[in-house]
């Protein structure tokens, strides 16, 4: 489930932190932005779009306060209104109320109260949304050289549903290339000019590859990536799922503050393994990052890349060391996959017919018709019968695989 969006408006410090730090410490919550002055918000609440905006009342000019919230709530009937108060009379919850605010917030903030008002907003998000946000799928690996990208783009080329591929390799991204695409403009044009976003915008600053994908593309220039900051990547996300149905992310294999607001927002992270030694330690090391950030465990679901039927891997005991059903398994084949990459051509739309094609076909299938999370492949599918019989070349040894600390 997405985490609910908050915009603030107030101009008492002392109230805009202690929401601040009520939002940043819920999971299920999400601080785009603040204001301390009301002119550029009614513009920002309608570009961002956000779940809910918290207004902090000081009382000196109530009037001009409702004339705000009335506005807020004539123009952006999907975002939820919440005031917040030190001293609240029951004139002005009252006037909150008819002036379209949903909740009212008593200031200092209770848990129990606060709480509470995350479950009538998310009611509210879940009522009125016309259209669900879109889906974003996180493509990550704890090693580099484990095929990610080549895995995003054809995973964004195969839906059927309008999607964005938006490379977040900042300083070394090939989606581009991968799909055959030069861009004019980047990530890096969409965080400068994100304060006057609009669709038209938007539409100018993504690379369009067919009539469901587009890219949103790395910064054109290595340098370019500093200008990227985490919470400009959580705007960009949330702007962008606004308006398509389907967000894939084609991820850096670190966790790197950027990689981690991408993350968190991401409804699927697919880890791709190769199976190797290295490919199953940085595997497991990157489930127990998932865990200590306090991801759900339905979040995140393991893909093996290059997988070849003539190696005895024991899948069986992978997955008991992962803790993790292996919920796909994309063939190796490398002359396919480098002439794809070559020829700037997502192999999913040259060679409809490849097992690499049927494959991440069957993983985009699982993603577009979930409403919460990738499901895994039946296990008498996945191993039964493609591995039923095979011709053995060795085993992989975890026995001697410590678990990561």
């Amino acid at each position: 489930m997405q985490p609910l969006t908050f915009i603030t408006l107030g101009r008492k410090s002392e109230a805009l932190k202690e929401i601040r730090d009520a939002l940043v410490s819920s999971a299920r919550a999400r601080l785009l932005t603040d204001y301390n002055d009301p002119d550029q918000l009614l513009a920002d609440v309608i570009r961002l779009r956000p779940s809910a905006v918290i207004v902090v009342l000081d009382g000196d000019n109530p009037e001009r306060e409702f004339a705000l919230i009335k506005q807020l709530a004539a123009a952006c009937p999907e975002t939820a209104i919440i005031n917040a108060a030190y001293n609240a009379s029951p004139a002005l919850i009252l006037g909150s109320m008819r002036s379209g605010a949903r909740e009212f917030l008593q200031l200092p903030i209770n848990a129990d109260e606060f709480k509470t008002v995350l479950d009538r907003t998310q009611e509210f998000i879940a009522t009125v949304a016309s259209k669900r946000n879109g889906r974003i799928v996180a493509a990550f690996s704890g090693k580099g050289g484990s095929g990610v990208s080549f895995f995003a783009t054809n995973l964004a080329a195969a839906m059927t549903v309008p999607t964005v591929l938006v490379d977040l390799n900042l300083q070394t991204g090939d989606a581009a290339s991968f799909l055959g695409l030069e861009p004019k403009y980047s990530i890096a044009d969409f965080v400068r000019n994100r304060t006057r976003l609009d669709d038209s915008l938007i539409n100018s600053l993504l690379t369009p590859h067919s009539s469901h994908l587009s890219l949103l593309a790395a910064p054109l220039e290595a340098h370019e990536a500093e200008d990227v900051r985490p919470e400009h990547i959580t705007e960009v996300l949330h702007l962008l799922g606004q308006r398509f149905q389907c967000l894939v992310l084609d991820l850096q294999h670190t966790f790197d503050p950027v990689t981690v607001a991408a993350l968190d927002l991401a409804d699927d992270i697919l880890v791709l393994m190769t199976l190797d030694i290295p490919g199953i330690r940085n595997t497991k090391r990157a489930l127990k990052v998932f865990e200590r950030l306090g991801y759900p465990h339905t979040k995140f679901r393991v893909v093996v890349n290059r997988w070849s039927k003539n190696i005895d891997v024991k899948l069986q005991k992978v997955e008991a060391h992962l803790d993790e059903q292996l919920i796909g398994l994309v063939p190796n084949d490398y002359g396919k996959v480098m002439n794809s990459i070559n020829l700037g051509r997502p192999l999913v739309q040259t060679d409809p017919a490849s097992k690499i094609t049927l494959e991440i076909k069957r993983i985009a299938g699982m993603v577009e018709n979930s409403d919460d999370t990738v499901s895994p492949h039946p296990r008498k599918g996945l191993l039964g019968s493609m591995f039923g019989r095979h011709r053995s070349t060795g085993p992989l040894d975890l026995s001697a695989m410590p678990d990561p600390v």
